[in-house]
C-alpha cells in the first residue's frame, strides 16, 4: 500500500464519517449533556468498533453477512432495536444524563447519573450492530488493499487511519454539542437530546428496511 492510496482511503473515509450517524450523533448528545472531557469514553468506543469492523472484513465475517440472509437479519434487527431504543429513551429526555446510576450509584455512576463504562458500551454497541458498516467496509476495504503484499500490515494501517479520522470527527461533534449547551443554556440539552433522539430513531428505521445489495 502507497502513501498516495492511503491518503485516497483518508479522504473517503472522511467523507463517509462525517456523514451524521449513530456514534456521532451519541458524541454530539454526549458532549452536550456532559462536556467533552466526559464524552470521551463514547468516542473509545465507537474506535473500539472501528477496530471490529476492519478485523471482521480481514477475516473475511464482512462478506459472511453479505452471503447470509439469516445472519443479516439477526444483526440488523440487533442494531434497529438498539438504535430506537436510544432514541426513545433521547426523545423522553428533560436534559438529564442518559446514564442511570446502577446499584447504588457509587460504584459506576456520579452524582448526575454519568457512567464511563456506559457511555463506552453504548457507542461501542451502537457500531458493531450496524450491518450496513459491515458491508460498506467489506466493499471499501478491499478495493485499497494490495493483494501481491502482506495484508494484514495493510489493514492495520487501514484500522488506524480510519479509527483516527473517527475519533476526530466524534471529538468535533461533540465539541459542538458541549458549546451548543453553553451557549444556548436553559433546555438547550434536552432539545439536542431530542432532535439527536429523533435522528436514531430515523436511522433505526432506515435500518429496518435496509436490503442486501444482493436481494
Amino acid at each position: 500500500m502507497t502513501l498516495a492510496t492511503l491518503l485516497v482511503f483518508s479522504l473517503v473515509a472522511l467523507i463517509a464519517i462525517i456523514t451524521p450517524g449513530p456514534t456521532v450523533l451519541l458524541a454530539l448528545a454526549n458532549g452536550s449533556r456532559h462536556g467533552v472531557r466526559r464524552a470521551l469514553p463514547g468516542m473509545l468506543g465507537a474506535v473500539l468498533s472501528d477496530f471490529v469492523l476492519v478485523g471482521a472484513v480481514a477475516l473475511g465475517l464482512g462478506a459472511l453477512l453479505a452471503a447470509s440472509e439469516f445472519w443479516f437479519s439477526v444483526v440488523k434487527w440487533v442494531g434497529a432495536a438498539y438504535l430506537a431504543w436510544l432514541g426513545l429513551r433521547m426523545l423522553r429526555s428533560q436534559g438529564g444524563s442518559l446514564s442511570a446510576p446502577q446499584g447504588d450509584g457509587k460504584a459506576e455512576a456520579g452524582a448526575d447519573g454519568y457512567s464511563a463504562r456506559t457511555v463506552l458500551f453504548k457507542s461501542f454497541l451502537v457500531a458493531v450492530t450496524n450491518p450496513k458498516g459491515y458491508l460498506f467496509c467489506s466493499a471499501l476495504l478491499p478495493q485499497f488493499i494490495d493483494p501481491a503484499a502482506a495484508q494484514a500490515p495493510q489493514y492495520i494501517a487501514i484500522a488506524l487511519v480510519f479509527a483516527l479520522i473517527d475519533f476526530l470527527v466524534m471529538l468535533a461533534y461533540a465539541f459542538a454539542g458541549s458549546r451548543a449547551a453553553r451557549l444556548l443554556r436553559g433546555r438547550a440539552v434536552m432539545w439536542l437530546d431530542r432532535l439527536c433522539g429523533g435522528m436514531l430513531l430515523a436511522l433505526a428505521g432506515s435500518l429496518a428496511f435496509y436490503r442486501r445489495a444482493s436481494n
